[in-house]
């Protein structure tokens, strides 16, 4: 039998790391945990400290894939394995310098959003359009949603140097 597992650099996807037999530290104990005690959390934890792993985790576990956790912590743990509609906001992809970057972003994921949960809002309003995402897909499946962001920083970061460009994508961001 080969135990020997491929080192997962650069890699952080939870359903990738599975499938290519990555080594990975089990920590789903605490997914677990975390899930069963509060409803909002923030992690703020160092650049390159498993984030987007573990909110790829997340996902994975709130879209009940079972499967994957085959052999982990969790799957003694977990007797429901309940499937909740995922909303996945990621702002690691491509150059968000700017209000317009960032609101196209918002807009194409909304679009995306909105033909997986059946429900487009006609009006350019990302809040709104979000807004109704979430009702829909909470109407069609009568599962809370589960909202999870990634790099939301990542506009900041981008525009420190640039207060104008900057201030913007803060009022965006808080608007959404």
């Amino acid at each position: 039998m080969n135990t020997t597992r491929k080192l997962p650099v650069g890699i952080q996807d939870f359903e990738k790391f599975r499938e290519e037999n990555c080594l990975y530290v089990d920590k789903t104990r605490y997914v677990y945990q975390l899930t069963q005690t509060a409803c909002l959390y923030f992690l703020g934890r160092p650049r390159r400290f498993g984030k987007s792993l573990f909110l790829s985790t997340l996902k994975a576990y709130f879209e009940g894939k079972r499967k994957l956790f085959e052999g982990l912590k969790i799957a003694g743990l977990e007797k429901e394995w309940t499937r909740y509609p995922v909303i996945y906001l990621d702002f690691n992809v491509g150059l968000l310098t700017g209000a317009a970057n960032v609101a196209e972003r918002l807009s194409v994921k909304m679009r995306e959003f909105e033909l997986l949960w059946g429900k487009k809002v006609d009006t350019g309003n990302l809040a709104s359009r979000f807004e109704a995402v979430i009702e829909s897909a909470y109407e069609r499946t009568g599962e809370k949603v589960v909202v999870l962001v990634d790099e939301y920083d990542k506009p900041l970061v981008n525009t420190m140097k640039d207060e104008t460009s900057n201030a913007e994508i803060r009022i965006l961001l808080k608007t959404f």
